[in-house]
């Protein structure tokens, strides 16, 4: 089963402030243990809402709005993709996870299961994975 870490954005995150060099090191040995672990798939960290745009989808239409958006706690600041077992292990790992701002501060972490391909297993995944990364960007059927 595969799981998305969602880290919540926070004021400091916002504004593009990179972590401390301890939460920095944290997150570092956080990923490096499940990468060893064999879980990990993949994790990031996200460039504040103001770099970003939003589509709102309305009535037949469209709307593009660039950002910043609104109150920090509503938004994503990183996230981290694992491949477990079950919801139990991916409950474990969790529970492991750094304080996102620091061991003081208020922070939220939001874990969600992905919905998983209709063929199950990790031939499967890994197929789909290599399919996408392997699709020529010259097929995308987007015309700017």
């Amino acid at each position: 089963m595969r799981f998305m870490i969602l880290v919540k954005a926070s004021p400091s995150s916002e504004t593009g402030a990179r972590p401390d060099d301890a939460l920095a090191s944290a997150m570092q040995h956080y990923h490096d243990a499940l990468a060893r672990a064999g879980v990990l798939l993949d994790a990031g960290g996200l460039q504040p809402s103001a770099s970003g745009w939003r589509v709102r989808f309305h009535a037949g239409g469209q709307h593009v709005w660039d950002g910043p958006f609104g109150e920090p706690r509503a938004l994503v600041a990183g996230y981290t993709l694992i491949q477990v077992r079950n919801r139990e292990e991916a409950m474990e790992w969790a529970r492991r996870f750094p304080a996102p701002q620091d061991a003081w501060a208020d922070g939220e972490i939001e874990v969600r299961p992905l919905f998983e391909p209709g063929r199950a297993g990790p031939e499967a995944q890994d197929e789909r994975r290599r399919a996408l990364r392997l699709a020529p960007a010259a097929a995308s059927p987007l015309k700017l």
